[in-house]
């Protein structure tokens, strides 16, 4: 069975930084995925403010990412730019990687309410799995600097047109990140 690290990304890492843009460059490309494209110079310092979770398969190779950002003053979070690279796809990674960005939101960010934007059935399922459900954009944070970055999406037009109360992305929403943690080790107990 494969291993893989999965870790909140640092200095140590940036070597893997083309790795991770051309990753969600090539996701964002695919139909139904409504990922938004991100700088390097975004995804650095998302990384070096110790802001993102990265897997790596243990010959080395860059396997996954995520990064987290607080919206609202920090009452919201979105770990956004789920990608996984595709030689590793179909193994439960980007659940994996998404459970652990939940991890270091509850770290950073506390009582923030956790959501994300997506077209993807797979992050609906694993959103799913993790707590999320679907609500409607006016549930979502209204800080205009995170419908700014939504600006790299093919379907930006659809959000404009409709003042961003529609998009082809499914609004998913959970409560706080502590709280998630605390349902999950619950979970664990019960089941122990």
């Amino acid at each position: 069975m494969t291993q893989f690290k999965i870790y909140v990304a640092g200095e140590k890492n940036l070597h893997y930084l083309n790795d991770i843009e051309k990753g969600i460059e090539d996701a964002s490309k695919i139909k139904g995925t409504g990922i938004a494209v991100r700088s390097k110079e975004y995804l650095t310092q998302k990384i070096m403010e110790g802001k993102s979770v990265i897997a790596v398969h243990e010959d080395g190779r860059w396997a996954g990412f995520c990064y987290i950002e607080s919206w609202g003053h920090h009452k919201f979070v979105a770990n956004s730019g789920l990608v996984v690279n595709p030689i590793f796809r179909g193994q439960g990674l980007a659940g994996q990687i998404k459970s652990e960005a939940l991890s270091l939101s509850a770290k950073l960010f506390p009582e923030a309410r956790l959501f994300g934007l997506t077209t993807s059935l797979a992050v609906m399922k694993i959103n799913s799995s993790l707590g999320y459900h679907p609500v409607t954009f006016s549930e979502l944070t209204d800080d205009d600097e995170f419908w700014k970055g939504c600006q790299s999406c093919p379907y930006y037009d659809i959000l404009v047109r409709t003042k961003r109360s529609h998009c082809l992305c499914t609004a998913m929403l959970k409560e706080s990140a502590a709280a998630s943690l605390e349902g999950e080790k619950e979970k664990k107990n019960k089941a122990a």
